[in-house]
């Protein structure tokens, strides 16, 4: 039994994840890399045909890279948004995004659309992985961002994305933490019960 908290437990875990998502995409053939994520398999275009506005968002670092599936979006007509960080207290919008637009600068290293960009509600919503595990539970960030979106859009969609390495037995899970309906991998698509 450890005798760390939920909290310092989700902290190591972190670490542990981050430090396997780096490794494995390091070591990720490039080719490999640069066609990840750009074929849309068919149980997420089945879960997105009634969804008219998508959220992604641009992979930082070694995160799986959502955008590269909006030219796909946008060819089924769906409405593109990315996230715009608002400040450091978990607060974040979506601003549609045609997939050409100029990105600018946002907190945290993020790219988001300008100001011309209305904000707009998502019926789905993707989530970067910092880790997840088979009964749809997510280890994000740390910073509640994606929780308190999910909770802001309760019949949204969620779909975690992620590199099949940051796939954990076991993701502890607060009372508020929502699980997702599906999870994307470069290999797998995952789908809960409820998706």
């Amino acid at each position: 039994m450890s005798d760390q908290s939920p909290a310092a437990d989700k902290v190591s875990l972190r670490a542990t994840a981050r430090l396997r998502r780096r490794e494995f995409v390091t070591a990720l053939d490039p080719f490999a890399h640069r066609f990840a994520f750009k074929a849309m398999p068919s149980p997420l275009a089945r879960g997105l045909a009634d969804a008219h506005v998508v959220a992604l968002y641009m992979g930082l670092d070694d995160e799986a890279p959502a955008q590269r599936l909006a030219p796909q979006l946008l060819a089924m007509g769906k409405v593109v948004a990315l996230p715009r960080v608002l400040d450091r207290l978990g607060g974040m919008d979506f601003l549609a995004w045609n997939g050409d637009d100029t990105l600018v600068p946002g907190l945290y290293g993020t790219s988001h659309p300008g100001a011309a960009s209305a904000p707009v509600s998502p019926d789905a919503i993707m989530a970067p992985l910092v880790a997840f595990d088979r009964a749809m539970n997510r280890l994000g960030q740390g910073g509640g961002y994606y929780d308190r979106a999910f909770a802001r859009f309760p019949d949204a969609l969620r779909i975690g994305m992620g590199w099949s390495v940051q796939e954990l037995e076991a993701v502890p899970a607060d009372p508020w933490d929502l699980p997702l309906h599906m999870i994307l991998t470069e290999v797998e698509m995952i789908e809960g019960t409820e998706a």
